[in-house]
């Protein structure tokens, strides 16, 4: 948990924080997480009810701390969705649980804020297009199960084959890699599929999952990307959307070093080739 402030740090350290507008988001309320999650688990969540079963399968004691957590993250996604659709990209400095699914948590993950933040948008009628870029290491079963009957939502994930969860849902398109993936073969994937897909379906919103457990070093990845790849992939993602001239936002997704400064570094890289894309420079 202590890699969200690291990274916020390491943001204001960068040159960056200064020039850049920083916002912080109110929680989520019950009617936008509805959106998302059945009411009942959502009920269940913000009385901190559910059974020890239940709490197991997050991985998680759901207390009053936890929910809170889980209902800023999805309040920074919808607020960073909002954002990107006024100035073209907006970064989440959380983000990314995507292995809760419509009526449970799973894998760490209470509520889904990209899936929360996408039906949002297309409640309030912001946009009704959106695709969903998820290149965590872990596959976004979650987000794919609960827009699995939304044609309008593409879900769109690379992720390892081996890896968690043992049960993949089926997103609309999957790319299941080997343990051992490097980055030339990663990246002429990433490169190949992502314009297609932005051809094919004219999203008007993209949302961008830039977890850095596929790096060579990650406990949970299996992967082998190096720090120069994962940055290649981050540029690459962000050049595809924007020269599509397609809002675009980020969050953090997952990323397990013991090395919690290093981590917060390669979550960094996402927010540094925004703010470098936009035309912002470090100091």
């Amino acid at each position: 948990m202590n890699k969200y402030g690291l990274l916020y740090a390491r943001i204001l350290a960068s040159g960056f924080g200064q020039p850049l507008d920083v916002h912080q988001p109110p929680m989520a309320d019950e009617a936008q997480l509805c959106r998302a999650h059945h009411p009942d688990y959502v009920r269940l969540v913000l009385s901190c009810s559910l059974s020890p079963a239940e709490e197991k399968r997050i991985g998680l004691p759901v207390n009053k701390a936890v929910v809170d957590r889980a209902r800023l993250a999805s309040g920074g996604t919808i607020l960073a969705a909002r954002l990107a659709l006024a100035h073209g990209i907006a970064c989440q400095t959380a983000g990314g649980s995507h292995h809760a699914h419509h009526d449970f948590g799973s894998g760490y993950c209470v509520f889904n804020d990209v899936a929360v933040a996408a039906a949002v948008m297309r409640a309030e009628g912001r946009v009704r297009r959106i695709l969903i870029i998820d290149l965590d290491v872990h596959q976004g079963d979650g987000t794919a199960a609960i827009f699995r009957d939304v044609p309008e939502i593409t879900t769109f994930s690379i992720h390892g084959d081996k890896n968690f969860p043992v049960r993949k849902a089926r997103s609309d398109y999957d790319l299941a890699l080997a343990d051992g993936t490097g980055d030339e073969d990663y990246l002429d994937l990433v490169n190949s599929h992502i314009p297609r897909l932005i051809a094919a379906h004219h999203p008007e919103l993209i949302f961008y999952n830039a977890g850095v457990d596929p790096h060579i070093d990650d406990r949970l990845g299996r992967f082998h990307l190096s720090r120069e790849g994962l940055k290649a992939r981050d540029c690459a993602v962000i050049d595809h959307c924007r020269g599509a001239d397609i809002p675009l936002v980020t969050v953090v997704g997952g990323g397990y070093s013991n090395d919690l400064e290093a981590l917060a570094g390669l979550h960094f890289m996402v927010i540094e080739a925004a703010a470098r894309k936009m035309g912002f420079s470090a100091a």
